[in-house]
């Protein structure tokens, strides 16, 4: 007799209760599947609660490849044009979820990111899926008729398993290394992770001049890399007591390299150093009063102060060669941060089971028949917005598809 003939059979186990790991289950037990559903965590999706303030912002009707970034950006395209927006859309409204569109195609819920949460869990129990939470899962170890799972609550034994696990961002919640854990013993290169949408940060000393505007928030341009390798986002920035946060620091440091500067407009619709000469003829305001009309004047005084200019002087009594160097400052605004936050407060993980090893069509290990790597494991990583929510969904799926 086997020795698995005594152990629990399924037909797929999916290890991670998050978005990818509960889409992907509902697909495959809805087509039929045994599927087992386990979790360390005792609270189910716990990153899908704190999202989008609350409230989930749970796609963006504007996802498209061109979001997303990868050592293989072409990888994405066949998951995404399986399952769309629109797909999830068409589910969200089927629950009857009420949502709302913020700017930028951003879909958040009307009420809670529970909603999204119970949505899934009743798209799992349609498909009959089993579950095991909180409960730690020991190893994984392929054989000849699949893989067994080790767990602390016994072994199950699964023609399929789905690894969902997530990156290592924001470990209060349970974030682990298992996914690459799990690659790393299957021999599957791994792109070196690092914490993405997050805050960054600067030398104490250079950045002290800044401190006293914590607090202020402002749409700029803000961008870094140069040539092919370049990044341009408008969009809020927040000056904080450490560093830059907002929305565009956010996007700019999934494309920052460390070493690299940023580059900061703080008045993208103007020439700033054109509108300074011009205004030499025309007005008699000093520097501050004059630049208030534009600017926050807290920000004003602490830029002027920041960057050796004096505030109370006319603009009709400066030099051009002044006021030329003071629109670059604002215009064309240098900095070098010396880091993030990490993953203490990173969004998501850049990086991860590199694509080369996985399937674009179902998501499988090639080398390993059965062996799944979907989500935020992957080296896929979204734009702020949505787009790593759509990213799940759509890995999610065409994996469920498959198993």
């Amino acid at each position: 007799m086997s020795k698995l003939e005594h152990i629990q059979q399924y037909d797929v186990v999916v290890i991670g209760a998050g978005a990818a790991g509960m889409m992907c289950a509902s697909v495959a037990g809805q087509r039929g599947k045994r599927v087992l559903m386990i979790d360390h965590a005792s609270k189910l999706a716990e990153k899908i609660r704190i999202s989008g303030g609350g409230r989930c912002n749970f796609t963006n009707i504007n996802a498209g490849p061109g979001n997303f970034l990868s050592e293989n950006p072409h990888f994405c395209k066949s998951a995404l044009s399986r399952y769309t927006p629109q797909d999830f859309l068409s589910l969200v409204k089927r629950h009857k979820i009420a949502f709302h569109e913020k700017h930028k195609g951003q879909l958040f819920c009307d009420e809670s990111a529970e909603d999204i949460i119970g949505m899934l869990k009743a798209e799992c129990d349609a498909g009959k899926v089993e579950w095991r939470m909180p409960c730690k899962v020991l190893r994984v170890l392929g054989d000849e008729a699949g893989y067994l799972i080790e767990t602390e609550q016994g072994d199950v034994h699964a023609a399929s398993v789905v690894i969902a696990t997530g990156g290592l961002s924001i470990p209060k919640i349970g974030a682990t290394d298992f996914s690459y854990k799990v690659a790393q013993q299957f021999n599957l290169k791994v792109i070196e992770p690092r914490p993405a949408l997050v805050p960054l940060t600067f030398d104490p000393v250079s950045w002290e001049a800044f401190v006293p505007l914590s607090g202020i928030s402002l749409e700029v341009d803000i961008e870094t890399g140069a040539k092919k390798n370049k990044a341009v986002f408008r969009e809020d920035l927040l000056f904080t007591h450490r560093g830059l946060s907002g929305p565009g620091v956010l996007q700019i440091s999934s494309f920052w390299q460390p070493g690299q500067t940023i580059r900061v407009n703080l008045l993208p619709d103007i020439d700033v150093a054109q509108e300074l000469i011009e205004a030499k003829t025309t007005s008699k305001k000093n520097l501050a009063n004059y630049l208030s009309a534009f600017l926050p004047a807290r920000l004003v005084d602490g830029l002027l102060i920041a960057h050796g200019f004096a505030g109370d002087v006319r603009i009709a009594d400066m030099q051009d060669k002044r006021l030329l160097a003071l629109g670059d400052k604002l215009n064309r605004w240098e900095l070098l941060p010396n880091g993030s936050e990490g993953y203490r407060k990173a969004e998501v993980t850049r990086g991860g089971v590199d694509t080369k090893e996985l399937s674009q069509q179902s998501m499988m290990v090639t080398r390993h028949p059965g062996l799944y790597f979907i989500g935020e494991s992957v080296d896929v990583t979204g734009w702020l917005g949505g787009y790593n929510f759509q990213w799940a969904w759509a890995s999610g799926f065409v994996a469920g598809q498959s198993v």
